[in-house]
């Protein structure tokens, strides 16, 4: 590997690794007792949902287009659908057979305040089990997204990092209410967050003795499929969850537009 290309791998870990500490963020304030404001919470995630559909269907998914057109010329767009809809049935099926809990933000909820601490700390396991299955393939579109273009990739990992905050709570909440062990809850919370850079490290050492425009073409369209399932999937119903009004439609049109204006003025 030369050092152009290493110098680009570390850039692409360094940003996927930033993305996935927005996790350890949700437990600063679960520790602090300050829950983000509902609505603002509601407009952060579907700024993000809103953003990462776009640049999915938008960028990711015609750099797929692209990249089979060298080898396949015209069916260069078949095969990158074929990917797109293969990437939304793998992390389908991921989600059926571990389901990713939608924990609430407001430790005082009354489920946090059952007597059993044991059950409630089991929940926080539980939590920090799944979202760490599910931040694998973020991991692992961050990664790609990246090291095929900077530009491209570091507003698709704050996307990931605004909507990793929220997870971070959801492990955080419970598993610190039950035991009142900071470190504990930093750790299962920082645990979690590493997924997103380990899923990147095992993507690129089994992809990379592979790497060809077919290869990064079925990467890029498996990539939008999995970025639209969790945009469609966790961030748009969370956000809808915590809205009192039309946040998440504005945050929704407002990631779009941020996510289209940057991609102009990158491009420009």
């Amino acid at each position: 590997m030369n050092d152009l290309m290493l110098n680009d791998v570390l850039i692409a870990l360094l940003i996927t690794f930033a993305a996935g500490l927005a996790t350890v963020l949700g437990s600063a304030l679960v520790f602090f007792q300050k829950t983000p404001s509902p609505r603002m919470l509601a407009f952060g995630l579907a700024f993000a949902g809103g953003a990462m559909v776009f640049v999915s269907l938008t960028e990711i998914l015609g750099k797929s287009v692209s990249s089979f057109g060298l080898m396949f010329g015209a069916s260069g767009f078949n095969y990158a659908t074929f990917s797109f809809l293969a990437g939304l049935i793998a992390v389908m099926v991921i989600d059926r057979l571990i389901p990713n809990p939608h924990a609430t933000l407001d430790a005082d909820d009354p489920k946090f305040k059952d007597s059993n601490e044991a059950y409630i700390k089991r929940i926080g396991i539980l939590a920090a089990l799944a979202i760490t299955a599910h931040n694998f393939p973020e991991g692992l579109a961050t990664f790609f997204a990246t090291l095929e273009s900077p530009t491209l990739g570091a507003p698709l990992a704050l996307a990931i990092a605004v909507h990793n905050i929220p997870e971070g709570i959801s492990i955080a909440a419970p598993i610190y209410y039950a035991t009142r062990d900071k470190k504990l809850t930093v750790f299962a919370c920082l645990i979690s967050g590493l997924a997103e850079p380990l899923g990147a490290i095992l993507g690129y050492l089994i992809l990379s003795p592979f790497l060809s425009p077919a290869v990064f073409g079925m990467v890029f369209g498996v990539i939008a499929g999995v970025m639209v399932f969790l945009a469609m999937d966790e961030l748009l119903p969370a956000a809808k969850r915590y809205s009192d009004g039309h946040e998440t439609v504005y945050g929704l049109v407002g990631g779009m537009v941020v996510m289209a204006l940057s991609l102009v003025l990158f491009h420009g």
